[in-house]
C-alpha cells in the first residue's frame, strides 16, 4: 500500500481517538495511520514511534478496508487459566464456613497464610497470597481489621473521685464590687 486517502470525516474521528483513548498501543496505532496519510515515509514512521516497519504495514492494512478507527484496538485475549476450579473454590468456601480453631488452629480467624496452608494440604497446588485476596473479594469476602474490645474496669468507681453536690446553690467567695 503506498498511500491512503482520509476524507475529513475519518481524519476526525482518528484523530478523535487519538486524543480519547487512554491505551498507549491504541494511540501509537492510530498516529502511525495519520502520519501515514499525510505522507509521511512508512521508516520515518517506525523510527519515530519505535517499532518495524511490518508493524506500521500491517495497523494500515487492519484500518484501510473499513476505515474505522476501531478497527486499531486489540482483539480480546482469554489470558491464562484460572487455577481456581470448581474443587479448589469449594475447599476455599469449607473452610470459610467454619473457624480455624475447628480445624485445630491456634486462631481466632482466618488469614491468608492460613487460607493457603490449608489449601494445599487438601488440593495440592499452593495458590499465592493475592490469588487468595482475589478469589475472597470476588466471593463478597472482606477484611476488616479485629477491633479488641476490653472488659470494662471493676474497680473503676474506687479509683474515680465523686465531687457531693451541694443542696443549695452556690456561695460567692468574695463581696460583689
Amino acid at each position: 500500500m503506498d498511500t491512503l486517502v482520509l476524507t475529513a470525516w475519518q481524519r476526525r474521528g482518528l484523530q478523535r481517538q487519538l486524543q480519547q483513548t487512554r491505551d498507549a498501543h491504541v494511540f501509537r496505532r492510530t498516529l502511525a495511520v495519520l502520519e501515514f496519510s499525510r505522507g509521511r515515509p512508512i521508516v520515518a514512521i517506525a523510527r519515530t514511534l519505535g517499532v518495524s516497519r511490518q508493524s506500521v504495514y500491517n495497523w494500515v492494512e487492519q484500518y484501510a478496508p473499513a476505515c474505522d478507527p476501531a478497527a486499531l484496538y486489540d482483539a480480546p485475549r482469554p489470558g491464562r487459566p484460572s487455577l481456581w476450579a470448581d474443587a479448589a473454590q469449594a475447599a476455599l468456601l469449607a473452610l470459610l464456613a467454619g473457624t480455624p480453631q475447628q480445624l485445630g488452629l491456634a486462631a481466632v480467624n482466618w488469614t491468608v497464610p492460613l487460607l493457603q496452608g490449608q489449601l494445599e494440604q487438601r488440593r495440592g497446588p499452593r495458590f499465592s497470597a493475592d490469588t487468595i485476596r482475589r478469589e475472597l473479594r470476588r466471593q463478597g469476602y472482606v477484611w476488616k481489621r479485629p477491633r479488641y474490645v476490653l472488659a470494662p474496669d471493676p474497680q473503676r468507681e474506687k479509683k474515680t473521685a465523686d465531687t457531693p453536690a451541694g443542696p443549695g446553690a452556690a456561695v460567692a467567695q468574695r463581696p460583689a464590687g
